[in-house]
C-alpha cells in the first residue's frame, strides 16, 4: 500500500487517484494513517465480500454459540 501526507495528497491530487487506480493509498495526518483510497472497483469488491458474508451468517442459524 502507497502512502503519501495529506499535504502530498492535496498538491498532487491526481497522482493521488492515478495510484489509488492501481493500488490502495493510505494518507497520513501527523504520522498517522487517516484514510485509504481506493479504486472503485476494488471499493465494490470489498462491498460485495461483505455482502456475501452478510448472507453466510444471516441464514447460519446462530453465531456459532449453540448450548447443550
Amino acid at each position: 500500500m502507497k502512502t503519501m501526507s495529506a499535504r502530498e495528497a492535496k498538491n498532487a491530487f491526481g497522482l493521488m487517484i492515478d495510484t489509488a487506480r492501481a493500488e490502495p493509498v493510505c494518507i497520513e495526518k501527523h504520522g498517522r494513517g487517516v484514510v485509504v483510497v481506493v479504486s472503485v472497483e476494488e471499493y465494490e469488491r470489498l462491498c460485495a465480500q461483505k455482502d456475501r458474508k452478510d448472507q453466510t451468517t444471516a441464514g447460519g442459524g446462530g453465531n456459532g454459540n449453540a448450548r447443550a
